[in-house]
């Protein structure tokens, strides 16, 4: 409760610069261009400075695209044209696909790499600010740090920073804690899918077990119809021949009786 209340006191903190950098010099110094600026350059940098200031940034915009139609190699016109393109965003910089932060930021990772160590700061702190608005609090915790080392005394920057650190590991925190459930996820579904083998192969195994079953009692019936078929055959054998025995006896019988019968028809009379 403590941490989030923390959170939300500073979360104020987190915001575009108020304002435009200082015009160019007649010399150019600020921008390392090799040409002097002209007077129409200057005029657009002041124009678009008092728009600016006024809070009428699309006009403001038109103005820094003019000063750098003059010279292109003007940093600060690069500089105060992302901030224009910020400003008409307001404190709103959470659309990732916003073609206006998107070229604001490009413009800013350019002039990051000035020389001109004021400049520098002011481009690493409003990228920390995108950065965090679009939750990459990894790449704001650096972008806070770099317009620190060019100005350890923008408190600004560092109070931004405070709070892209916990806002990481919140979001680090986050991180474990999905990872952790779709871990368990994972394993559940391992464990259901081992539970669905297993039975799939109890199943196949009793089933095997009936098939093999069947095949035996099949086999027994087979061999014991076999034996039933032969018993058959020589007990029909048997009769067979028991049959015709009596039928040779009774023949035999047959025989001798009249065999008896003529010769007592040949004898004499008495």
């Amino acid at each position: 409760m403590k941490q989030f209340l923390k959170i939300l006191a500073i979360s104020v903190a987190v915001m575009v610069t108020g304002g435009v950098v200082a015009g160019c010099s007649s010399k150019e110094e600020s921008t390392g261009a090799a040409r002097p600026s002209t007077k129409r350059e200057r005029n657009y940098m002041k124009d678009g400075k008092s728009l600016f200031d006024k809070q009428r940034y699309a006009e403001a915009e038109v103005n820094f695209k003019k000063a750098l139609g003059e010279n292109p190699d003007n940093a600060r016109a690069q500089f105060n044209l992302a901030s224009s393109y910020l400003k008409q965003r307001g404190e709103d910089l959470s659309n990732k696909g916003d073609s206006l932060i998107k070229q604001a930021d490009q413009i800013l990772a350019t002039t990051a790499g000035n020389p001109d160590v004021e400049l520098a700061e002011l481009s690493f702190y409003d990228r920390g600010n995108i950065a965090y608005k679009g939750e990459n609090y990894a790449s704001a915790i650096e972008m806070y740090k770099n317009a620190l080392r060019r100005n350890p005394e923008n408190n600004q920057a560092r109070e931004n920073l405070r709070l892209a650190q916990l806002k990481k590991q919140e979001q680090d925190q986050n991180q474990d804690n999905n990872d952790k459930q779709d871990q368990n996820q994972d394993q559940n579904q391992d464990q259901q899918q081992q539970q669905q083998n297993q039975d799939q192969q109890d199943q196949n195994k009793d089933q095997q077990d009936q098939d093999k079953q069947q095949q035996q009692q099949q086999q027994q019936q087979q061999q014991q119809g076999g034996l039933s078929e032969q018993s058959a055959a020589q007990i029909l054998k048997a009769m067979d021949d028991k049959e015709s025995a009596t039928r040779m006896k009774v023949e035999q019988m047959k025989q001798n009786q009249e065999k008896q019968s003529r010769q007592r028809q040949t004898g004499k009379p008495w």
